[in-house]
């Protein structure tokens, strides 16, 4: 893959998720007119990320949501003159209620943040996050294997300071990550670098920086 074919992809990728804007996003949205493969690679990188969105599990509410509704209900008394739409009322009420604890106490959504590009290698890895930015997920996008005696291991790198480790990723699968100590995202780097097996023995990255990029 040449190297305008690499910025090609990464500008498809930019497109799709939204962060390519300004002047930049025009000139692209032009050349989508006339190239016909920069096209159809960017309708690869939509039809891939819209993908991700439907990877949120249904909460189901626990027994004990149902009693406090069944408790919080008035008592039945004979019905007035309009009495044939109070089921209809407390049927819309108990499913606002429903729907109202399933989107407090569904999973925080991820959504798309940027995309991990290589300078040398082949494929990218596609970043989604919360809105906290303390649980992140990693999807590869043709990304090729390591060595069996090889790992893989993620870093963070808050500007002007060191980098820190965010452990082992699978390259063939997407990676699910709570990053439990308290960092600055603001302007750090993601970066991806090729350790021994296991992941770097020296707290810091021993081999070379396969992806990055700036958050």
């Amino acid at each position: 893959m040449s190297v305008n074919d690499r910025r090609d992809r990464a500008l498809a990728a930019e497109y799709a998720l939204g962060t390519l804007r300004g002047a930049a996003r025009l000139r692209f949205q032009r050349r989508l007119k006339r190239e016909p493969a920069l096209e159809a690679e960017t309708a690869r990188w939509v039809t891939l990320l819209h993908g991700m969105e439907s990877q949120l599990q249904p909460v189901t509410p626990p027994e004990a949501v149902w009693k406090k509704i069944a408790l919080a209900l008035p008592e039945r008394k004979p019905a007035p003159v309009y009495g044939r739409t109070l089921p209809w009322l407390t049927a819309a009420g108990l499913v606002f209620a429903v729907l109202l604890y399933a989107f407090a106490f569904r999973p925080p959504a991820l959504t798309p943040l940027t995309v991990l590009n290589g300078g040398q290698q082949s494929g990218q890895w596609i970043v989604s996050a919360n809105g906290a930015r303390d649980r992140i997920r990693l999807s590869p996008v043709e990304v090729m294997a390591v060595a069996p005696d090889k790992s893989l291991e993620l870093w963070v790198i808050p500007a002007g300071q060191a980098p820190v480790s965010l452990g082992v990723i699978q390259g063939g699968s997407v990676n699910n990550i709570d990053i439990t100590r308290r960092l600055s995202m603001e302007n750090a780097v993601l970066a991806v670098s090729l350790e021994p097996k296991g992941g770097s023995k020296t707290g810091q990255p021993t081999g070379p920086v396969l992806y990055s990029a700036k958050l």
